[in-house]
């Protein structure tokens, strides 16, 4: 709900709230405004305590809190589930701004457990508790959350000498014991929270998929940088094995995507096993993390640098050949026997792509090989033209400097 709809008018601060709250959608922590006096509280930490047979909780926490704030002060309330909470009094609003929750460390399953035990929860709803934590959203940066809300609270009421930002913790008292339905599977709210926890993974996975499979570095990276530390489902009590699982499976989805977007599997395979080797040598949770924003990153770089998704199959064999062996014949007589199509046919089909003529597509690929080994190694200048598939040097120097404007010399020089 917007404040414009519920006061019916429009505050002053109604644009730049709203704008914050997608900044937060980004940050997949969820928002909500809830009119002073209304009570359902459940949309705060979406059911999950209707779910655990916890729903008091929802008055005896929350409301209490709700009903007890003061004016210019930013509140964050820390659960009996390490879960964190913002709730802000809006000015001229009569409603309360609500967003969370987010985690601010890790959980290990020790954690969980004693989580559940402090609510006198039977063992076998813990798989369901660690489902739900991977709904969300962790942030061990405390100054990035903390730089959100001063920036919130500068808009709400101007200078930050203005507000002031107060941290409560929620506890429950040792003789507090739920009423927990004894026969789980008979419980339709498990299977939904179950089942809506679980879409809302795969459908962040599958927004991470697409993105990488147009080669849409930042929005890849945004929604890896959300999605990250939840996505792990605690299936093995080794976290670090446990990390290493989920790398696989991602490489592994990653993959597919690349290919999806139209890259050959003969580019993908040596970037699929060189990340297959980096897994293995995992051994903390932040260069698991490390390792998926590198991930993501080169597969999207391959996507823009490899994608022959607009090209027809044809073109896209020929472009296969030639860049897996540029020292091979690469003539056009070559490629028609290969592919056996008649010459003039593939000649006209691929300018018609690419925008260039094969014998020019095959210069400028061998060209390109050759300013690389020219800028990373000391090889002599005959051995880098044979490298490339050139083996006259004077017609390699004519090439090369045609397309780069240098001679090979000349350019190893100036890229020193």
């Amino acid at each position: 709900m917007t404040l414009s709809l519920l006061r019916g008018g429009f505050l002053y601060y109604d644009k730049e709230l709203e704008f914050f709250r997608n900044i937060l959608k980004n940050f997949r922590i969820d928002t909500c405004i809830i009119p002073f006096g209304d009570k359902s509280f459940r949309r705060a930490d979406k059911g999950f305590r209707d779910f655990l047979g916890l729903s008091e909780e929802y008055n005896r926490l929350f409301c209490v809190h709700h009903e007890s704030m003061n004016e210019r002060t930013i509140y964050k309330i820390t659960d009996s589930f390490y879960c964190n909470y913002i709730f802000i009094l809006l000015p001229d609003a009569d409603a309360t701004f609500v967003a969370g929750p987010y985690i601010g460390a890790e959980l290990t399953q020790k954690m969980i457990t004693q989580a559940a035990e402090r609510h006198s929860l039977p063992p076998e709803i813990n798989s369901q508790i660690e489902k739900y934590y991977t709904s969300i959203p962790v942030y061990t940066n405390k100054d990035i959350i903390l730089s959100l809300f001063n920036s919130l609270g500068e808009i709400l009421w101007g200078k930050i000498e203005s507000f002031r930002i107060e941290n409560m913790n929620m506890t429950v008292p040792e003789n507090h014991f739920p009423e927990i339905v004894s026969s789980l599977e008979k419980r339709t709210d498990d299977a939904m929270l179950a089942m809506q926890m679980l879409e809302a993974r795969y459908d962040g996975e599958n927004r991470l998929l697409q993105a990488v499979s147009q080669g849409l570095t930042h929005k890849a990276e945004q929604i890896i940088g959300n999605s990250t530390d939840r996505v792990l489902e605690m299936r093995v009590d080794d976290p670090i094995r446990n990390m290493k699982n989920y790398t696989v499976i991602m490489n592994t989805l990653l993959r597919k995507a690349v290919e999806q977007g139209g890259v050959h599997p003969i580019y993908i395979d040596s970037v699929s096993t060189d990340f297959a080797k980096k897994i293995e040598q995992i051994t903390t949770l932040s260069e698991g993390i490390s390792l998926h924003h590198e991930m993501v990153d080169k597969y999207c770089n391959l996507v823009n640098r490899r994608s022959m998704k607009n090209y027809s199959p044809l073109v896209q064999r020929v472009i296969t050949i030639i860049d897996s062996d540029l020292t091979a014949d690469l003539s056009l007589r070559k490629q028609a026997q290969l592919l056996n199509v008649n010459a003039s046919y593939l000649s006209a089909l691929f300018k018609k792509e690419t925008g260039l003529t094969l014998t020019e597509y095959v210069s400028k690929k061998r060209v390109e090989q050759a300013a690389f080994l020219l800028r990373s190694t000391g090889q002599q200048i005959q051995t880098v033209a044979q490298n490339c598939g050139i083996y006259d040097v004077n017609y390699f120097t004519k090439i090369f400097k045609k397309i780069t404007g240098k001679t090979p010399k000349e350019y190893r020089d100036g890229n020193r």
